[in-house]
This record gives structure tokens, sequence and C-alpha cells, in this order.
């Protein structure tokens, strides 16, 4: 079986592809380095047959934490593909299979087994916001490249403290939540620092912001190439593009918070470096608003 450009390019950031350049499974100061075996381009489908060793590595934080992880050794009666009581296991990229009693990563090897930082066996699904606005000049046209006369959008992104990297302002689903509640509640928290806030200014900002987040566009539903996944434990995103065409952004200031160092507009183009998936996404919504890239 030949692996396709496609599936390839969401795979290779939990990989060590390359001898000469091994990757460690490090997020944060804090975390263990764990030197990842190399995966080629060649042996990360599960049906090419290799001598296959990886590492078995779940860190002390998930190990710790029983409230929003799972068991060390996952139930016997746990129900994969599946609502498993309030836990959402079902996978975007269909069904997966279990072996030896673990989810095995639908796309492919990673070098490791166990969940890493992962608090989920199998998916772990998050949500990611994605809100833009167009770029304008001081006399109130709209900007745009000098060369391709296209114009020029900007998106809100937060740095990340664990990795230093610049990203969109998303997070984990908690268990039972709806998407669009994630999508609202992470951009309100990492972006505009609503953790912060009294109970009747969070009220207010959330009733600001109802509209535009009212009026999303699906950009991408499915696994995402983040430096966390393992062979059993992966991330799965749902990433809405939100436009502020309305000017709400004027009056609203953003406020790094949670597990953002800084925030701020950044204009998008193909020079953009982003954690994870992070790029594919936002060139998804410069091609659907027919904007710079």
């Amino acid at each position: 079986m030949q692996h396709s450009a496609k599936r390839l390019n969401i795979h290779y950031k939990c990989r060590s592809r390359d001898p000469n350049n091994i990757s460690y499974y490090q997020i944060g100061d804090n975390e263990t380095a764990v030197a990842r075996p190399v995966v080629s381009d060649e042996n990360y489908l599960w049906d090419k047959t290799h001598q296959y060793k990886p590492i078995d590595y779940t860190s002390p934080i998930v190990l710790q934490q029983p409230t929003w992880a799972d068991p060390i050794i996952p139930k016997a009666d746990t129900k994969w593909n599946d609502i498993d009581h309030d836990i959402d296991r079902r996978s975007h990229m269909g069904h997966y299979e279990i072996i030896n009693g673990l989810p095995r990563n639908p796309v492919g090897r990673t070098g490791l087994v166990g969940r890493g930082l992962l608090g989920k066996w199998g998916p772990n699904h998050a949500a990611d916001p994605i809100v833009t606005r167009w770029k304008m000049n001081t006399d109130g046209t709209i900007s745009q490249d000098k060369n391709t006369l296209k114009p020029i959008l900007q998106f809100v992104a937060i740095q990340r403290k664990d990795t230093g990297e610049w990203a969109i302002p998303g997070g984990m689903c908690d268990p039972g939540e709806k998407v669009s509640i994630t999508l609202k509640r992470e951009f309100m928290e990492e972006a505009l620092n609503s953790l912060s806030m009294s109970d009747e200014q969070r009220k207010q900002f959330q009733d600001k912001l109802s509209n535009l987040f009212n009026n999303g566009l699906e950009i991408y539903r499915g696994y995402v190439d983040d430096p966390r996944n393992t062979d059993n434990a992966w991330m799965e995103t749902i990433a809405f593009n939100f436009h502020d065409d309305s000017g709400l952004f004027k009056s609203i200031e953003l406020n790094a918070g949670d597990d953002a160092g800084h925030v701020e507009w950044i204009d998008i183009s193909s020079n953009l470096k982003l954690y994870a998936s992070h790029r594919d996404f936002i060139k998804k919504v410069a091609n659907s608003r027919k904007a710079y890239w």
C-alpha cells in the first residue's frame, strides 16, 4: 500500500523521521524528554511490516490526574468507538481498531505507546475557534497584498506557554460539552482572560460575542498532527472560522489568559509557523475567504 501525500502531511510532527534529527517528546520545561524511535515515511503505516520497537511512555502528570485522565489500564467494559458514559470515544476518522485491549492510532505509527501527555486513551477531542477580520488601512479600506492584490486577513493567535509556539486559541472539550460551547469558552479563556473576570463581566462578553459565534464556518474536522500523539492516544479537533465583519473587536481588547503567554492579531500568510496542524487550518480559512496566502 502506498501512503498518500495528504495522509503523510498530517502525521509527521509526532514522529522521528530522520535518525540524524531525532524528535523528543517534551511539552514544556517540566516534562521528561523522551527520544522517539525513528519511524520513516516508508514504515509509518500499520500494514507495512517491519521491526518496530516503540517506547512505552505516559507522563506522570497524566498518571497523577485521575479526575480528567483515564485509568492506567482501560476498563474491560470501555465502550470504544462509542459514547462511553459522558466521554465521546468516537473518532472523526471513523472506526479505529482495538489491539490487545488498546485503541490504535488510525493514521499510523508514532514510535511511542501509552498516552504521553494525553488524558484519554484513543481520540482526545478539542475545538479550535479561528477568529478573523480584514486588515484595515488608516483610511478605512481593506489592506491588500501588493503583488496579488488579494485582501489580507488577520486572526487571533496566542503564544502557548508550554512550547512557546503561536497557535489558535483552542482547547479540550469537557466531558459531555457541546463543541459550540467549547469554542466560545476556550476563546474567552485564552484570548480574553475570562477566568479573571467577574460573573457579570463574563456575561457581558458572552453577550457581545454571541452573534459572532453563532455564525461560524466549519473549516476542518479530524485528526491533528500534534506532537503529543502516540500509538494509543491522539488529538482530534473541529475547527471553525468566526469572521468579524462588523468591527466588533474595535471595542474588545485582547488579553492573554489561561494557557496563553501572549495574544495578538497576526497577519495571515504562507510565512506562518504555528503549533501542530494549525497552519493548515489557517490556510483553509484564507482560501475560503479568497484572501492573501
